[in-house]
């Protein structure tokens, strides 16, 4: 009876045991889902990539580029390898007076230029996915300031008023233990998901040259004085994505991080009447356009 007592109680044990670890599981799994767009400890490779444009950026890099630069830089080795061996002073003591060779000269022509030519193709494919712009859902404004990123919402079609805000780095010595270290910021940028996202990139008329990236998202774009440069995205799945100014813009280059919060569409409506009341009071130099004119330009 003791044994049959003991043997239940194991099992209960055990079967707490598993719950637990489930649920701590489900738990962990929930909080790496929500953050999505980073690197983490000891990670190698890219960030993994949440859009089209991404995953074609990481075929390139994982499946052509990497296998090649791998296969030469063995063949160099090889080749260096080989020369001190057969070549060396001992092993070879009468050198050749050879000064000339045409099979190898042309292969040493030929095979680089063939191998640019594998490179090149789908490099100007992704080229031209990720500067052919497709029709907009959403189109807002990004502008680089110093040393911090503002972002400009225009009148939406259903009728949300158009705001703007600044987003910058939260105060590192009162950090909270869920933020992140210098990736964080006070007012984080909302889009949809699944929704085509059009972005504009600028900076302040008045100060320096500045570098929108999101890796995640599989952009980068120069945000230059007196220009508008534009690019696009289209997350995938909800989470929280972090990029950084990749220009050495100035003293404070390092502390102005970019953070997106892509969200579901209701969620982002509730985000939108509440953010346009709250920002839209804030007087600012920047008239903003209609989102619908905006994306028929």
């Amino acid at each position: 009876m003791m044994q049959g007592l003991f043997g239940a109680r194991g099992r209960r044990a055990l079967l707490g045991a598993a719950v637990l670890s489930s649920a701590l599981a489900m738990t962990i799994s929930s909080a790496l889902a929500q953050v999505v767009g980073r690197g983490f400890p000891n990670q190698m490779g890219l960030i993994e990539g949440q859009t089209a444009i991404a995953h074609e950026i990481d075929f390139f890099h994982n499946v052509i580029l990497l296998p090649l630069i791998t296969i030469i830089s063995l063949f160099v080795l090889a080749l260096l390898i080989y020369t001190m061996v057969r070549f060396n002073e001992k092993a070879n003591p009468t050198p050749s007076r050879t000064t000339h060779h045409t099979g190898l000269e042309v292969a040493w022509t030929v095979i680089p230029v063939m191998i640019l030519v594998v490179m090149a193709i789908p490099s100007f494919r992704l080229l031209t996915h990720q500067l052919t712009l497709p029709d907009a859902d959403i189109t807002l404004k990004a502008t680089g300031k110093q040393w911090y990123w503002s972002y400009a919402y225009p009148k939406d079609t259903a009728g949300a008023a158009g705001f703007e805000f600044d987003s910058n780095l939260l105060d590192q010595a009162k950090l909270p233990a869920d933020k992140l270290r210098l990736l964080d910021v006070d007012n984080e940028a909302v889009v949809p998901v699944n929704k085509t996202v059009r972005l504009q990139v600028t900076a302040d008329a008045v100060g320096v040259i500045h570098s929108f990236v999101i890796q995640s998202f599989g952009i980068r774009v120069d945000a230059v004085p007196g220009r508008l440069n534009e690019t696009w995205f289209k997350a995938e799945k909800e989470g929280v994505y972090y990029g950084q100014c990749s220009k050495i813009c100035g003293k404070d280059h390092a502390y102005m991080p970019i953070v997106f919060r892509v969200v579901s569409e209701d969620k982002y409506k509730e985000w939108l009447a509440k953010a346009s009341k709250e920002f839209a009071s804030v007087d600012g130099p920047v008239k903003l356009a209609d989102a619908s004119a905006a994306v028929r330009q």
